[in-house]
């Protein structure tokens, strides 16, 4: 997200401390005042804008989460330091991320009420074989990648493509819309979804929910005062049937430039989406 507002501040980098199996640098930081502790790629995706505000976004005592496509597991497990009666599940089809994701969990203290898994979203079959039973989740929060493999100019490493894309739909389908349901199929009825995108990806969101979540919110998320969101935040309930409502959202920016006041609060942990976020 381009924006002059500062990401979730790095309290410290404790340092390299090894390289991962494919080779690649790792560095070990501390955010939120050091109460999470983040083992992470030096380089690609890193915790920032979109896991904290992602995060920001679950409720307190939301019980089961599970993060879809959670990465090393920033998302899930800054919601979940937060949150001492979670039960964390971080998904991850990369088996590398997914063990740094086990990890994590350790270093955070959180290893006796979570878990990290390698397996596809995408395929029941895959969720069912590391004990993903359907409908088993109170809340699911995602940040889906945001390309699709069919239309974008992607990675030609396996790894880093399916981090910042898609995988290719079956014909007359829609890749992300295939993602959201899935996500869906692990929620329980009357369960939470939470789910952050590109602001220009609104109308497939919708369509994906359509018919299966309702009493929708939406928040948009802008660089600064005035200007177009580039994010937007969806929350949904599965199976009800409550209108749509359009929050406010935020500016990450102040129209001096300057970073503004509940941004900064919900990128460090200090503020809730839909809850407590009220402009100080």
């Amino acid at each position: 997200m381009r924006a002059n507002c500062a990401p979730p501040p790095c309290d410290r980098t404790l340092g390299r401390e090894r390289a991962d199996d494919g080779g690649d640098a790792l560095t070990d930081d501390l955010f939120f005042g050091a109460r999470l502790r983040l083992l992470q790629p030096a380089r690609g995706h890193r915790f920032g804008h979109d896991a904290a505000l992602l995060a920001a976004s679950c409720p307190a005592g939301a019980g089961a989460i599970l993060d879809a496509g959670s990465g090393v597991g920033a998302a899930g497990l800054a919601a979940a330091t937060r949150d001492p009666s979670a039960r964390l599940t971080l998904l991850e089809i990369d088996p590398a991320l997914a063990g740094l994701a086990a990890e994590n969990l350790s270093r955070n203290g959180l290893a006796a009420r979570g878990r990290a898994v390698a397996a596809d979203l995408l395929r029941a079959s895959s969720r069912r074989a590391v004990g993903l039973a359907a409908e088993s989740f109170d809340l699911v929060l995602t940040n889906p990648p945001f390309l699709d493999a069919d239309a974008a100019r992607v990675s030609p490493d396996p790894a880093r493509a399916r981090a910042h894309a898609l995988a290719p739909a079956a014909p007359g389908r829609d890749a992300l819309a295939d993602w959201l349901r899935a996500c869906l199929a692990c929620l329980a009825p009357g369960g939470g979804l939470r789910v952050i995108h590109r602001a220009d990806a609104l109308a497939r969101l919708l369509a994906a929910v359509q018919g299966r979540a309702g009493a929708i919110r939406l928040a948009p998320i802008r660089p600064r005062p005035g200007a177009p969101a580039t994010r937007v935040l969806l929350a949904a309930i599965k199976g009800s049937k409550a209108p749509l409502r359009l929050e406010e959202g935020v500016a990450l920016t102040r129209p001096d430039g300057g970073p503004d006041p509940l941004a900064q609060a919900l990128l460090e942990g200090r503020a809730r989406f839909f809850e407590d976020a009220s402009r100080p």
